[in-house]
């Protein structure tokens, strides 16, 4: 599958399942190993580093990442914020959900999250740099919380009129709008 195609299965602003609450895999079966396979395929094609499952309209406290071309693919189930560091860091942030949105959105610079992997295994995550930012962007997706609500009022007035510019101005031989 193409970027374009990949994109176009993936929820954008406005979406009501964008600001959901996510609620807990309770099977781990194979339709969930299913799900994570597909994820996977999408988050690749569409060229990010991190989807989680509401951004596909799929209800379930889920997400995958990968920092990495080389990195292996890591499966988030319902994921609990165990501990974030003091130390904050600033950096542009895009989101598959937002096309052509980049914002400046200051997380903690390391964490460490409790979880499950696809087989229901318990697994601690402890991340820091681009990898905490990654998973503290997708636990976000899975509260129902977008990167225009943890940036500044400007930024978040630019980033709307910069959607509503590229989706105005899109037309279907338009390429695709691609953002991390």
């Amino acid at each position: 599958m193409d970027s374009e195609r990949a994109l176009a299965l993936i929820r954008t602003f406005g979406d009501p399942a964008l600001r959901a609450t996510a609620v807990p895999v309770t099977r781990f079966d194979a339709s969930l190993h299913e799900e994570v396979r597909r994820m996977e395929a999408l988050m690749g094609d569409a060229l990010g580093l991190g989807l989680a499952a509401t951004q596909l309209g799929v209800m379930h406290r889920l997400f995958v990442f990968r920092v990495g071309s080389d990195a292996p693919l890591v499966a988030v189930v319902n994921p609990q914020l165990e501990w974030s560091s003091q130390d904050q860091e600033t950096a542009e942030e895009g989101c598959l959900s937002l096309p052509h949105v980049l914002v400046d959105v200051e997380r903690p610079l390391h964490v460490r999250v409790k979880a499950q992997d696809e087989q229901g295994e318990p697994i601690v995550l402890e991340a820091s740099g681009l990898e905490a930012r990654v998973i503290q962007h997708e636990v976000d997706h899975l509260d129902g919380v977008l990167i225009l609500d943890r940036t500044s009022r400007d930024q978040r007035k630019q980033a709307m009129r910069a959607m509503r510019e590229a989706m105005a101005g899109r037309g279907p031989d338009s390429p695709p709008a691609v953002s991390a």
